[in-house]
């Protein structure tokens, strides 16, 4: 079987490819549905994209090979696709952007775009060996029990990175890279809740509440979580893609302005107990936690000024060092990938093999929690899909 282009992986970026490439493309993956992340995303409803995306909002090794892509195809591009789809959106916090609806309105019209283009889409198909020739990719496919040998001109990676492998996440992307002369820079999960050996906090389990947290100089305001296991929620899985073994992390706890709280409630009320005090701008639960610790004892009127500022102090710099993180079992995205140095930003192609394209999070460019992820997605799917068309 012969094609003009194979694309491995119907994830966001390679359905937006195929989308794109036009006819003669053949789309695979194994799984036994189509856009399974997508999906699952942003509790079912899809955080397809974020107002704000911008090249700041992504990690790699070379922090401007995304700047190609996503001027080309920006969110107000995807979000006029959307739009033209009628698919009704709206905006939660920090520009991040959610169907009304379902995610799978997202994977149907990407699906349609698809079908449109004149690609075709295979599922619950494995790849069992890849090879090039000097002139095209021979590769050998298994489908319901049936081995496959199909040819193309183009071959793109878009199989995506570890995260989440019950969801069928494999390293075949970065295995064909090696096979084929692109380096791979170290991965790691990223966007993951952090673990503690000691289940410290496992007392506070479902506490929440906004704070700073800030790993190796990069801060985030955002809500945190406390798990059994650990720290969780939007401002930990942000930080923690910044975070490595053996780092501290810094949360500021305190409110804006905590510190003339407690001393105009001390000179209204200064009988009132220190805790009682503390946990009309903290958690209850959090404030118990930390009162053996920070010896929060005492009324209000027994803190002096300089006891009230430590205090404060000591809230807006809570140092914690964890042991760990929940790993790809829960990470949104990997961190690293198919080092950009091997890689057209312009294309996706790869520079020393012409027809080998990597997109999407196969490619050491990862963003931030809120959206973004998805903007590289359709980006670089956009970026390598357009490309290949433009061929003829």
């Amino acid at each position: 079987m012969d094609v003009t282009t194979l694309i491995l992986g119907a994830g966001a970026a390679g359905l937006m490819c195929a989308a794109r490439a036009g006819p003669g493309t053949l789309l695979i993956d194994h799984a036994r549905a189509p856009g399974e992340k997508i999906r699952i995303s942003g509790g079912g409803r899809c955080n397809f994209t974020n107002l704000h995306t911008g090249p700041e909002n992504f990690l790699s090794q070379n922090p401007h090979f995304c700047k190609s892509a996503l001027k080309r195809y920006s969110q107000w591009d995807f979000i006029e696709l959307v739009d033209r789809h009628g698919i009704a959106w709206h905006e939660k916090t920090l520009g991040q952007l959610f169907c009304d609806g379902k995610s799978t309105q997202i994977v149907e019209m990407l699906l349609a775009e698809m079908r449109a283009a004149g690609a075709e889409l295979w599922l619950g198909t494995s790849v069992i060996g890849v090879r090039h020739d000097g002139s095209r990719f021979s590769v050998v496919l298994e489908r319901d029990g049936q081995r496959t040998a199909v040819t193309a001109r183009n071959l793109v990676l878009a199989s995506g990175g570890k995260s989440i492998p019950k969801m069928g996440a494999t390293g075949l992307a970065y295995d064909l890279a090696r096979q084929f002369g692109l380096a791979v820079t170290e991965t790691r999960p990223a966007l993951v809740p952090l673990t503690f050996s000691d289940q410290r906090f496992a007392p506070l389990s479902g506490v929440s509440l906004p704070v700073t947290a800030t790993a190796n100089g990069t801060g985030f305001d955002e809500a945190l979580l406390f798990t059994h296991r650990g720290l969780s929620g939007p401002a930990i899985l942000q930080a923690s893609s910044f975070w490595r073994e053996g780092d501290e992390i810094s949360l500021r706890l305190a409110p804006p302005g905590l510190y003339e709280d407690l001393r105009a409630a001390r000179q209204a009320a200064g009988r009132v107990n220190l805790t009682t005090a503390l946990a009309r701008h903290l958690p209850a639960r959090l404030v118990d936690h930390l009162a053996a610790p920070l010896g929060l004892a005492g009324n209000l009127a027994d803190q002096s000024d300089s006891r009230l500022r430590a205090l404060c102090a000591t809230l807006a710099d809570w140092r914690q060092r964890p042991t760990g993180s929940e790993g790809y079992r829960t990470a949104e995205v990997t961190l690293g990938g198919i080092d950009t140095d091997g890689l057209n930003s312009r294309d996706m192609q790869a520079k020393a093999l012409p027809g080998l394209y990597a997109i999407g999070e196969a490619v050491d460019v990862t963003g931030w929690l809120g959206g973004y992820n998805f903007q590289w997605a359709w980006a670089s799917g956009h970026a390598a899909g357009t490309a290949i068309a433009a061929q003829g």
